[in-house]
This record gives C-alpha cells, sequence and structure tokens, in this order.
C-alpha cells in the first residue's frame, strides 16, 4: 500500500489541552466558574469525588464556552490542514466535556470525527490509548500531544507528533526521535507581563500626601511609604490577574489584549493562580505592619476592585468614575499608612485629574469602532456613538483639575505651607498641557495604551512632570 493511500485509512489524531490550544479547559473553565460564584466550591468537591469525567461536565455546563474563545496554537492548525490536503482524515480526541469538544469542531470546521469524555470516561492516558486501539488497531493512528498523559497513547500510534511538551513528554520524544512541531518560544518573563509590574507605578501616589506635607526625610514615614507601596501593588497585581481570568473571552476578541499571557496561553491558570495567591499573601503580611486604618483602606480598595471586575465595569460612566475613586483611594492609603493629613484640595483634584485619564482610556477603545456606531464595546455598556460626548467629558475634567488647583493655590493652606506660594502658580497651565496634550494625541488615534502608563513613558510628560515636582520644592524653600 503506497503512502497516500496509507494514509486515507489512518487518521491523524489531535489532542486538545496543551496541543491544538495553549491552554487547559478544565482548569480555566474550574478557576473562571470559582471566580464568579465562589459558593459553588462545595458543589466542586463533590463532583471531584464523583470523577473527574462529572467534574468536567459539570464545569463545562456553567462555563459555557465557545469556540471561539480560545487561544488555538496556530502551527497544530496549519499540520491539521496539511493532513487534509494529503487526504488523511483528522480526528479530535480530547478528554473534554461533550460540549467543550463539539464547540470547538463546530468552529474549527477541521474535524472528521470528535472523540471526548462523558459521564462515565475520562478519555485521557491509557482510557483514550485503548478506545483508539478499539477503533484504529494499535499503530493504526497518528497522534499529536503534549503531556505525560498523552506517553501512553504515544507508544500505541504509528507516529507521534509532540506539541509544547513537558518534561515526560519530551524524555519520551527524545527517546524515540518523535516529530516536534516547533513553536514560537515563550518569553520566561511572561509572569512579570501577567502581574504588570510597570502598573505599580501607579501606587507613586502612596507617597503624595508624605511629600506635600514635606515629610519626605522623616525615615520612619518614609518606611511606612514604601511598606504600603509594596502592599498596595501585591494586591493589585493579584487582582489584575482575577481580572484577567473572569474576562478571559473578551481579552481574546481583543485586537491587543489577546496577546496577554494569559489570554494567549503563555501563562498556565495553574501557575497563574499560584501566583496570585502569593501575591495576596504577601500584601497581607506588609499591611500587618502598619496602622490599622491602612488595613481599612486596603479593604476598602479590595472591595471596590472586586465589584469593579464583577459588576461596575460593565456599567455607563460608572466605570470610569470607580476608576479615578480607585487613584484617590491611593493617596488616601498613604495618609492612613503614614499617619499625615490629608487636604481636601488634594482628594478634589485627584478625583477630576483621574476622572479625564478614566475617560481617555475609554475614549480610545471606542476610537477603534466605528464612528457613530451602535456597535457596543465589547465588556463595556458604551457603544461607538458615545466617543465625542466622553472626550467633552474628559476635556472638561481636564480643566476641572487645573481649576481645582488654582484655587488651592490661591488658600490660606498654601500660604501658611509654602515660603514662596507665587512659584506654585505654573502647575496649573503645566497639568493644562500635560491632559490636553494626551486628549490630542487621543483625538489623532495615536493613543494606544493605558494613559497612566503613557504619562509615566512618554519624555515629554516626564519632563513636564519633574518640572512640576521642581516648583513644589522651591515654594517651600526658605530664602
Amino acid at each position: 500500500m503506497d503512502a497516500v493511500s496509507d494514509n486515507r485509512n489512518v487518521p491523524l489524531c489531535i489532542d486538545l489541552d496543551g496541543t491544538l490550544i495553549a491552554t487547559d479547559t478544565l482548569w480555566e473553565g474550574l478557576v473562571s466558574v470559582l471566580i464568579r460564584r465562589p459558593w459553588l466550591i462545595f458543589a466542586v468537591v463533590s463532583w471531584i469525588l464523583a470523577g473527574k469525567a462529572v467534574l468536567k461536565r459539570e464545569v463545562a455546563a456553567r462555563y459555557q464556552s465557545k469556540g471561539g474563545d480560545w487561544p488555538y496554537r496556530a502551527e497544530v492548525i496549519d499540520r491539521i490542514k496539511l493532513a487534509r490536503e494529503a487526504g488523511q482524515p483528522v480526528w479530535l480526541v480530547t478528554g473534554a466535556a461533550e460540549s467543550t469538544a463539539k464547540a470547538i469542531a463546530d468552529h474549527l470546521g477541521l474535524f472528521d470525527r470528535v472523540l471526548h469524555s462523558s459521564d462515565t470516561e475520562n478519555l485521557t492516558s491509557r482510557c483514550k490509548r485503548e478506545r483508539l486501539i478499539s477503533l484504529c488497531g494499535d499503530g493504526g493512528f497518528d497522534y499529536a500531544g503534549n503531556s505525560h498523559d498523552d506517553v501512553a497513547v504515544f507508544d500505541a500510534a504509528r507516529r507521534a507528533i509532540i506539541v509544547a511538551p513537558d518534561r515526560a513528554a519530551t524524555r519520551w520524544g527524545a527517546r524515540h526521535g518523535a516529530e516536534v512541531l516547533p513553536l514560537a518560544r515563550i518569553s520566561p518573563l511572561a509572569i512579570l507581563k501577567s502581574i504588570r509590574v510597570h502598573q505599580w507605578l501607579k501606587n507613586i501616589l502612596i507617597a503624595v500626601p508624605l511629600v506635600l506635607n514635606h515629610e519626605y526625610a522623616n525615615l520612619n514615614l518614609v518606611v511606612a511609604a514604601m511598606a504600603a507601596f509594596f502592599s498596595f501593588s501585591f494586591l493589585a497585581s493579584a487582582v489584575y490577574i482575577i481580572n484577567d481570568i473572569s474576562d478571559l473571552a473578551n481579552d481574546r476578541q481583543h485586537p491587543r489584549k489577546r496577546l496577554r499571557p494569559l489570554a494567549s496561553g503563555a501563562v498556565s491558570i495553574p501557575v497563574i493562580s499560584v501566583t496570585a495567591a502569593a501575591l495576596l499573601l504577601a500584601s497581607i503580611g506588609l499591611a500587618s505592619l502598619l496602622p490599622p486604618m491602612f488595613w481599612a483602606v486596603l479593604a476598602l480598595y479590595s472591595v471596590i476592585t472586586t465589584v469593579y471586575t464583577f459588576v461596575l465595569k460593565r456599567k455607563l460612566l460608572v466605570d470610569v468614575f470607580t476608576l479615578a475613586g480607585l487613584y484617590t483611594v491611593r493617596i488616601i492609603a498613604g495618609a492612613a499608612a503614614t499617619g499625615v493629613d490629608l487636604s481636601f484640595w488634594l482628594l478634589a483634584f485627584s478625583i477630576f485629574f483621574f476622572l479625564s485619564l478614566a475617560l481617555v482610556k475609554r475614549y480610545v477603545e471606542l476610537d477603534e469602532l466605528a464612528e457613530d456606531s451602535d456597535t457596543r464595546l465589547k465588556g463595556r455598556s458604551y457603544v461607538g456613538s458615545d466617543k465625542d460626548m466622553i472626550g467633552q467629558a474628559g476635556i472638561a475634567s481636564a480643566f476641572s483639575a487645573a481649576m481645582v488647583l488654582a484655587l488651592y493655590v490661591d488658600s490660606k493652606e498654601v500660604a501658611s505651607m509654602y515660603s514662596q506660594p507665587a512659584l506654585l502658580w505654573p502647575l496649573c497651565p503645566l497639568i493644562l498641557y500635560l491632559l490636553l496634550r494626551i486628549w490630542i494625541l487621543a483625538r489623532r488615534s495615536q493613543m494606544h495604551e493605558d494613559p497612566v502608563v503613557f504619562i509615566m513613558r512618554d519624555w515629554r510628560s516626564q519632563v513636564t512632570t519633574f518640572a512640576g515636582a521642581g516648583l513644589v520644592m522651591l515654594a517651600s524653600l526658605q530664602f
């Protein structure tokens, strides 16, 4: 029998988790379900006791993923198409639940047959091997897999194709000279990208009350502010992870967010879940060293961010007010950690300043939709035609922030705290320059990231920020 006719009788069997897609459907579904409905933890225990097949079925029924929600490996899909062009039948053979497997098969339209787990059978490892042998005979199929569970199947296959292998699959492939499908290398910095270390720069706001009260030479307060900074940063990173897990489906439909490590499958759900737990413990440990009032603010931040993740982010305008409020909470946390006085003027300025930036963020997202469109922004309550209104509100907030700052500079508090208060007046045009420039770039469709992160990366914004800080320092000096 020639190679072509042989291939037509020998199916190429493709594993799903970690092979066709760069994630694990069970882990992703389980963690996502528990994040959204944590009270199901007791039900999960009963599903586990009933067997892994039952667990998969129940999780899949509640996660209700769609075929387009997964991070497919382009290299594996290309390999499937190559096999089909050669006349070889292709089967999807997976331990995933029936609803998940069929949704993926229907979405891709590349499989001649689908084998999956049932209520009584967990189709993995030796169970998968025996099923394929019963259907195709020993050595009567080719198999593409990636993990230690697939080694038993490799042993019975005519040809093994190894995709992004774990250690067990790597060792088996080396011993048997198996075909290894080349994939793009994953950066070892993927976890750092997942926790968004660059976003920690936002927590520098914790030091603002300390600086404005001229207590930056007090070592004890500086150490307290640093502890608060890292406590907030660790908590914020854990929240980012939880938010990313809960919003995976939407992120994978977004032109940029789909490249995030978790959405792309560069980081696994178990690894990122352990990372989030470690960050939470570290945050609590540092908070225990600070005053009780800081604990209260940290708890408030946790509650607000949690409610934002699951409810408020989908509410019209409420989301941007919440984001602005969360920046202000950081300033309040800094005052709570160090025990310095908190100015009403500072809080008022913060609300308007960060409301403008939050509105920029939504404006940029809406800018990617068609003008005057009724298309809804994924995961939000905005439509394309809201863009102009969002822009007007954001620019108005920018001028409101400058107005509050001007009133503050002319207040009795400034006269008592600064020896040269007149040097603070240039802060008003500097703030307007900073915000209006961001808005102009957004209107030009040249703003493609979080505006706060943009300020911290853009050299013109940095010069403006340092100039403002220099004026504050000069105004406090005695001449």
